[in-house]
């Protein structure tokens, strides 16, 4: 293994942030995570373990409203860079730089702002005055004699662009958007001798800033996403164009990763390439309190007799939340506990509202991941109704699952190849049908009335588990095999594209 500089284990010592003379001279990792980088666990944990093998690491991020362009999270330093789709078509990247930079611009006075408010308090507010009178000039309340044409043509014009809306959002979301990204890095992104992309979004800027500084780049395919949500729900001839650009820059990667074996097999037949290294979204390894962390009731005010189920993860759709929320109404003495951030997070507060889920479906927000075990922990039970709607879905090994596993907290989960194989082999809980409240009611019900001693041997199986091969630091040596790897091999610049 490549250790320019030996230095502390992990968790002993924060990541580096800049480079001295003397830290110059360890190779440089940069992690594009096409996300937030907020909650990225994956991200953190790829981090440390590279900067105990001896490496000065650094994360690209996309910027969201509300957020610094550049923060550190955990010892990690992010940056981040805005988006506008307009820089990937080459007659309108001008456009797309201007909106860039006013974009920053208002990032950069948003953070000046933030930082007078904690250092003086903002002055109290006058009383607003009410609303101003609404004035319409009398020309426009008039009849207007040519208004039931401008009404056919709008008409017209909305079903034109209904019908070409689906291919437009497709292209936007990838390749168009994922592309901007790899240009607005270029303005941010220095040198590094390893390039790490995260999710397909990763890989078109992974191509461009190798081909621009050089380096070796690692494709991290965390799910099949060709095959995932909306893409897996078009016909297979408008699907074909997509696949071969992620075909393309996937197989300019100098090498695959992802996180369980049947994707493995999947992309190495729809990517056409060498079979790809597993390494698992596991946790870091943790060891639980004999008596379990309250965290939830604590937060929350939940009785002590009262189970307590969790979801957590991504709030949007095909996630089970739906189906989890209906099946609670069918377990006594239970709440569900949905936690997490997403799309969907405002339609799941709106309907945990409603009389029928009051009291019995709870919304709580993210938590920083170096808590979320200890929160996982807190519960009595992990729900993971992931629906077998794509491909993807079917075959996933989402990285609740082994969070649960970690925490020794029993999931009941979908009855799909890819979680139930996992589930079977530790004996950490039930399958269901995910697409049904009552069975998922039904394997809640069992778990939880299960014997102490009969929970306590599932809750030692998976914390067995755990320690022995379901932790990071276990996949982590798979991947630290591929960085070495790489890293013998340097790379010169390319032209771009």
């Amino acid at each position: 293994m490549i250790r320019p500089r030996p230095i502390a284990s992990r968790g002993a010592e924060p990541l580096l942030t800049s480079r001295s003379p003397i830290e110059a001279t360890r190779p440089r990792l940069a992690i594009l995570s096409y996300s937030n980088g907020r909650f990225d666990a994956r991200t953190r944990r790829v981090a440390r373990s590279a900067v105990g093998a001896g490496f000065d690491v650094v994360a690209y991020a996309r910027w969201e409203p509300g957020l610094p362009l550049e923060e550190t999270l955990g010892g990690l330093r992010i940056v981040r860079a805005p988006i506008d789709w307009r820089l990937a078509v080459p007659g309108l990247r001008a456009l797309g730089r201007r909106r860039i930079a006013a974009l920053r611009a208002s990032a950069r006075d948003a953070a000046a702002s933030a930082a007078r408010d904690q250092a003086e308090p903002p002055p109290t507010p006058a009383t607003p005055a009410g609303p101003r009178p609404l004035r319409v000039k009398l020309s426009e309340a008039r009849r207007d004699p040519r208004r039931a044409s401008r009404r056919l043509a709008a008409g017209v014009a909305r079903r034109l662009f209904g019908f070409i809306r689906p291919p437009i959002q497709l292209l936007l979301l990838f390749p168009l958007r994922p592309m901007a990204w790899g240009v607005a890095l270029e303005d941010v992104a220095e040198p590094a001798d390893l390039w790490h992309g995260m999710w397909a979004g990763s890989l078109p800027a992974l191509d461009r800033l190798r081909r621009r500084h050089g380096g070796r780049t690692v494709y991290d395919s965390r799910d099949v996403y060709l095959h995932a949500r909306i893409f897996d729900r078009i016909h297979p001839l408008v699907r074909r164009p997509f696949l071969s650009w992620e075909r393309r820059w996937a197989r300019s990667a100098d090498a695959v990763v992802t996180v369980n074996d049947a994707y493995a097999d999947i992309l190495a037949g729809l990517l056409g390439i060498p079979r790809p290294a597993v390494v698992r979204n596991c946790p870091d390894p943790y060891d639980p309190p004999d008596g379990p962390p309250d965290r939830f009731r604590e937060r929350l005010g939940i009785p002590r007799e009262t189970a307590i189920v969790l979801y957590q993860g991504g709030l949007m759709t095909d996630r089970g939340i739906e189906q989890g929320m209906d099946a609670i109404l069918h377990v006594p003495q239970a709440v569900l506990v949905v936690m997490g951030y997403g799309s969907y997070r405002a339609v799941y507060a709106a309907r945990s509202a409603e009389a029928r889920y009051r009291g019995r479906v709870l919304l709580l927000g993210p938590v920083p991941p170096e808590e979320l075990l200890e929160w996982t922990a807190s519960a009595d039970l992990m729900l993971m109704a992931i629906q077998p709607t794509t491909l993807n879905h079917r075959y996933t090994t989402p990285q609740k699952l082994w969070e649960a596993i970690a925490s020794g907290v029993p999931v009941v989960a979908s009855d799909l190849p890819g979680m139930a194989e996992v589930v079977r082999e530790v004996g950490c809980g039930l399958l269901c049908d995910p697409t049904d409240p009552l069975a998922i009611a039904a394997s809640i019900r069992d778990l939880l009335g299960r014997p102490p001693e009969e929970r306590a041997a599932a809750r030692e199986r998976a914390l067995a588990a755990a320690r022995t091969t379901y932790n990071w630091d276990a996949q982590a040596r798979v991947l630290l095999a591929v960085y070495d790897r790489l890293m013998g091999h340097p790379a010169a610049p390319e032209p771009g594209w």
